[in-house]
C-alpha cells in the first residue's frame, strides 16, 4: 500500500489532504503537534476526525505530538502569552504577527524522522503529504517552495537512502477555494458526509474557551470566502451564529476588493 505521512494541524487544508490522500488509497500516519497555540481547539478536532473516518472504514495511524516547554520561549501573536491576535484581510501586513518563528522547519524535521523510519522499515517510497497553498505563500516564508527545496536538500544530505522520502502537496498553487472544492469530491468518493468532516476542523486563530469559531480573524475571513465561492453553509458553530459570521466576512471582502 502507498504510504503517507501528514501533518495534520486540525484545520481545513490539512483536513482535506487527508481525505485527498485516503481517496488515492494512501496508508496514512497522520500527526499533530501541540506548541502552546492559543487556538488549541484545532488538535480535538483533529482527534474528532480521525475517529469519525476510523469509524466509517478509514483506518489512520494518528499521534499528537507535544513539544513541552516551548511556549514560552516562542515570540509570536499566536501562542500563549502572545499579543492578541489581528483581525482583517488576510493579505493584510498585520498578518505576519500570527508568524510562529520557523513553526515549518520544527514540524518538517519531525516529520521527515517519521516518513524515513517507515520508508526503512517497509522498504517503500513514503509521501510527507502538507496542506500548504497559495494563500499563505505571501506572510509564511516557511510555506514557500524555495523553503521546500531548501529544506529538502537538508534532509538528503543529513539522512542515508532520504531519497525514497518524496514531498506532496497538492494545493501548492491553489488557494482554500481549490482546497474546499477537493474536499466536496473525496466526500463524496469516500462515501463520507461532507458538513460531518468539516465541523471537526478549526481555522479560527480566536475561538471562544467553548471552541466556537470568531469571524473576525483572517483564516476565519479566509475560510468563510472559500465556503461562501462553493456556496455551502459552513458547519462550524460560529460566534453570533453563521448569518452574521457571512454578512461580516461580505462586507470585508467588498472593502478589500
Amino acid at each position: 500500500m502507498k504510504q503517507a505521512v501528514l501533518s495534520l494541524s486540525g484545520g481545513m487544508d490539512s483536513s482535506t489532504v487527508l481525505l485527498h490522500l485516503l481517496a488515492k488509497g494512501y496508508k496514512v500516519t497522520a500527526l499533530s503537534f501541540d506548541y502552546g497555540q492559543k487556538h488549541n481547539v484545532e488538535l480535538e478536532r483533529a482527534a474528532e476526525l480521525i475517529e469519525y473516518l476510523n469509524r466509517n472504514g478509514y483506518s489512520v495511524k494518528y499521534q499528537r505530538i507535544t513539544l513541552q516547554g516551548l511556549v514560552s520561549l516562542l515570540n509570536s501573536n499566536l501562542v500563549q502569552g502572545g499579543d492578541d491576535v489581528p483581525e482583517g484581510h488576510y493579505e493584510e501586513e498585520n498578518m505576519k504577527d500570527t508568524v510562529v518563528p520557523n513553526r515549518n522547519k520544527m514540524f518538517s524535521s519531525i516529520i521527515q524522522a517519521v516518513a524515513l523510519s517507515i520508508s526503512n522499515e517497509k522498504d517503500c517510497e513514503v509521501q510527507i503529504a502538507m496542506g500548504i497553498h497559495a494563500g499563505d505563500h505571501a506572510i509564511y516564508p516557511d510555506c514557500r517552495q524555495e523553503f521546500r527545496d531548501a529544506d529538502y536538500k537538508a534532509f538528503l544530505e543529513g539522512n542515508w537512502d532520504a531519497d525514497l522520502v518524496k514531498y506532496y502537496t497538492p494545493y501548492l498553487n491553489g488557494d482554500k477555494f481549490d482546497i474546499l472544492k477537493d474536499g466536496e469530491v473525496c466526500c463524496k468518493n469516500l462515501g463520507l458526509d461532507f458538513d460531518e468532516v468539516y465541523k471537526r476542523t478549526n481555522t479560527s486563530y480566536k475561538p471562544t474557551a467553548e471552541g466556537l469559531s470568531d469571524y473576525k480573524s483572517a483564516s476565519s475571513v479566509e475560510r468563510i470566502e472559500a465556503f461562501l465561492k462553493l456556496g455551502r453553509k459552513d458547519p462550524v458553530e460560529y460566534v453570533d451564529g453563521w448569518k452574521t459570521a457571512k454578512t461580516h466576512v461580505e462586507q470585508i471582502l467588498e472593502n478589500h476588493g
